[in-house]
């Protein structure tokens, strides 16, 4: 089958999301979106299907605006972090969606870990 790029990463992003959530047990997602200029995060709780916390370069107390490097994603992972236990929350599965985990998104992942989130 000839797929193009878009529905390959669709498809990946539906098996990834599929598989974390036969193994949720209840706990929240941590959910990657990255672009070509930002990284953006939010923890949903997908029982209640609310968001609990999100971190952005977008924001601009963060100081990346308009910036996707290793920096500015270790600096929202260790950020989400910090959101994820004032909102009371220790452990959470880390949805990559069809981003595959290396670069920014490993990056991001390891920032957060040593934040003290659990994944």
């Amino acid at each position: 089958m000839a797929n193009n790029k878009h529905e390959l990463f669709l498809k990946r992003r539906l098996r990834v999301r599929n598989k974390l959530r036969k193994m949720a047990n209840g706990r929240a997602r941590l959910s990657v979106h990255r672009s070509s200029k930002n990284i953006s995060v939010q923890l949903i709780d997908d029982v209640k299907g609310v968001t609990l916390a999100a971190a952005s370069t977008l924001e601009k107390d963060l100081g990346f605006v308009g910036k996707n490097n290793l920096e500015a994603a270790q600096k929202v992972g260790a950020v989400i972090a910090e959101r994820a236990k004032a909102a009371g929350v220790e452990e959470c599965y880390f949805d990559r969606g069809g981003f595959l985990f290396h670069g920014k998104i490993k990056a991001l992942a390891d920032a957060a870990r040593e934040a003290g989130l659990k994944f």
